[in-house]
């Protein structure tokens, strides 16, 4: 099975960037895009592709034990940013980002322990993807339209081991769907 593990933002936030991401698809050039279904929108901590489901229990255990080293802590959507110029588009994060790049690397370290086959280690980037474009695109205008965003602050309280299932269907604009496997409190949060 297809696995991550992710930060969830809660709903009520998922509607704020649900708006602000309405308004971006006013803007010139939007219909270029293929935007991201809302119901997918998620931090991923650590990527760890397809992982047997013998592993799955001891991946679940590891990060059962990353979460609860890693105290709850705030985190806001904030901005946005760009990949692959423009290959990516994404609304970011602040808040206590410190702690975010310590469970993300803890997530990554549970996923190599419990024997899962990882990429090699990048510096993390909290980011949430919005959209998407097979080629380059000038995003500058969606980039300004997103500095001024920011969500209301929450506390995270919670690790999510998230099942990734890719479309099958061959339908043009298919999204993957997403199911949680697990959920694990983060410290003072269990």
């Amino acid at each position: 099975m297809r696995l991550f593990a992710a930060v969830l933002p809660p709903e009520d936030v998922i509607g704020a960037l649900a708006a602000e991401v309405g308004e971006l698809r006013t803007l010139d050039g939007a219909d270029g895009l293929r935007w991201t279904e809302r119901a997918g929108w998620h931090f991923t901590l650590a990527f760890y592709g397809e992982v047997d489901e013998d592993t799955v229990p001891g991946l679940t255990t590891r990060l059962e034990r990353a979460a609860a080293r890693t105290e709850p802590f705030p985190l806001a959507l904030s901005g946005g940013g760009q990949f692959g110029r423009g290959r990516a588009l994404w609304a970011g994060a602040s808040g206590d980002l410190r702690t975010m790049r310590l469970l993300a690397g803890r997530s990554e370290a549970a996923g190599r322990k419990a024997g899962v086959e990882m990429e090699e280690h990048r510096r993390y980037k909290p980011h949430l993807t919005v959209a998407r474009s097979r080629d380059a695109v000038d995003v500058r205008p969606y980039l300004a339209a997103l500095d001024d965003f920011r969500s209301r602050t929450w506390t995270v309280e919670e690790l999510v081991l998230v099942r990734s299932h890719l479309p099958t269907s061959g339908v043009p604009g298919e999204q993957p769907r997403y199911e949680a496997v697990a959920r694990r409190p983060l410290g003072a949060a269990g």
